[in-house]
């Protein structure tokens, strides 16, 4: 197997690993904490609580996975368009280590790492989606755009609480690292 190769199937997996992992985790700290609310509370809240643990060291573990990924997909895409899209979605995922590392109790560094997560993924989709609409890869190209408009529309709207909207730009998140980690672990860029 060629390096080139190898690096492909190492950012795969990394693209599969990351939301699978970060989703784990929070899911788990969520069944730790009997008092967490969909309605009531933010997926942050668990940064803090009995779970804290659980919650903030799967945010960095998934955000590590998800920083390699990022990181040769950056070094994989010639041109400008997609390089500045990959760019962009490296400053995401550092962001997601960020939201682990510097919990609620840390301050006002949490609000800004999180803010930071959730405008640059969107961010990242619709111009790697441009990107790849370019590249000649129509169906992939579109839909990544979609999950990046998708990822961003839960934000428009005024929430009691956060954890809703932060879960359903996760998703969107999740969707994307899937596909496009398979398509690495198979030997597609």
């Amino acid at each position: 197997m060629t390096p080139e190769r190898r690096r492909l199937r190492l950012a795969g997996v990394c693209g599969i690993a990351a939301p699978v992992v970060a989703l784990l985790f929070i899911f788990s700290a969520i069944s730790l904490s009997p008092w967490f609310s969909w309605t009531a509370n933010a997926l942050s809240d668990l940064g803090v609580g009995e779970a804290a643990l659980v919650f903030n060291s799967g945010l960095v573990l998934g955000g590590f996975l998800a920083t390699v990924f990022a990181a040769i997909m950056l070094s994989i895409y010639q041109d400008r368009i997609r390089r500045v899209g990959g760019l962009v979605f490296l400053l995401g995922t550092i962001s997601l280590i960020g939201i682990g590392i510097f919990s609620e109790a840390a301050g006002r560094i949490h609000f800004y790492f999180s803010v930071a997560f959730f405008v640059l993924v969107p961010i990242s989709f619709w111009i790697l989606g441009i990107g790849i609409l370019r590249s000649g890869h129509k169906n992939w190209g579109v839909l990544t755009v979609v999950l990046g408009v998708v990822g961003a529309l839960p934000w428009v709207y005024h929430w009691t609480a956060v954890a809703i909207p932060e879960l359903l730009s996760a998703l969107c998140f999740t969707a994307w690292s899937l596909v496009q980690g398979a398509r690495f672990y198979l030997g597609r860029p």
